[in-house]
């Protein structure tokens, strides 16, 4: 069945301002459509162990892209995560990234954090421990309604969390869509219970990064967070 789509989906403007797309194109029936489900906080503790901060910095448009077949074509990122609202200077560098996410056509779902009393029996401190919740829940609901109303041909799901298996048997069973799963950097045996295909790999971040300034459509710069900067390369004298 042929596709039409708004032309944002493709990467004239990669979906970040379908209100002045009006033109339409046709895809043919041999490209079919791939949707990206990406689980932030998964990937986000992933790259955050590699210890290059800078990695951070991440255009999920444009890593998603990079699992295409040459047959498919995005036509939506899909980003999961919460707000850490009681760190401010990660809170503030969170909802910076997300502006530009959403500046390029991602779409965001965002949970929250609950807040939980702990206590040490042994030194009886106690401390309030926070628990995100609701992003497997969304990603789950998300992706299996996508598959039934037929909002895509095949997932891309960057995750390494278990207990998405359930909703993935769930596509495979009773849909004749495909599911991509790919394990965040370092995770692939975390996984298994998702039975990722290939993990995001090194070379993925470094080539899927923001520039240090982008242009939001509207008008307006978004800067990229000092802690995000890349390392300055060492010269050695010779």
């Amino acid at each position: 069945m042929n596709k039409f789509l708004p032309i944002g989906y493709v990467p004239v403007d990669r979906g970040r301002d379908l209100t002045v797309a009006a033109l339409f194109i046709c895809i043919e029936e041999t490209m079919k459509s791939a949707v990206a489900y990406i689980d932030g906080f998964n990937l986000y503790h992933a790259i955050d162990n590699l210890g290059q901060p800078h990695l951070k910095w991440l255009d999920l448009w444009t890593l998603s892209r990079s699992f295409l077949r040459q047959d498919e074509v995005l036509i939506a990122v899909n980003y999961f995560s919460a707000y850490a609202t009681w760190m401010p200077a990660s809170y503030a560098r969170h909802r910076k990234y997300v502006e530009a996410l959403e500046n390029a056509g991602v779409t965001i779902f965002m949970g929250k954090f609950k807040e939980r009393n702990q206590k040490c029996h042994s030194c009886k401190k106690e401390w309030t421990a926070h628990e995100e919740k609701e992003t497997d829940v969304h990603i789950s609901t998300r992706i299996v309604a996508d598959a039934f109303q037929d909002k895509f041909d095949r997932a891309i799901l960057i995750s390494a969390d278990s207990d998405l298996a359930p909703p993935l048997r769930v596509i495979r069973a009773e849909t004749n869509k495909q599911v991509l799963v790919v394990a965040p950097p370092k995770r692939l045996a975390n996984g298994r219970g998702l039975n990722p295909a290939l993990e995001v790999t090194l070379g993925r971040l470094r080539n899927s990064l923001f520039p240090e300034r982008i242009t939001k459509l509207g008008g307006g710069i978004i800067s990229r967070p000092i802690e995000y900067c890349p390392p300055v390369p060492v010269i050695v004298p010779v």
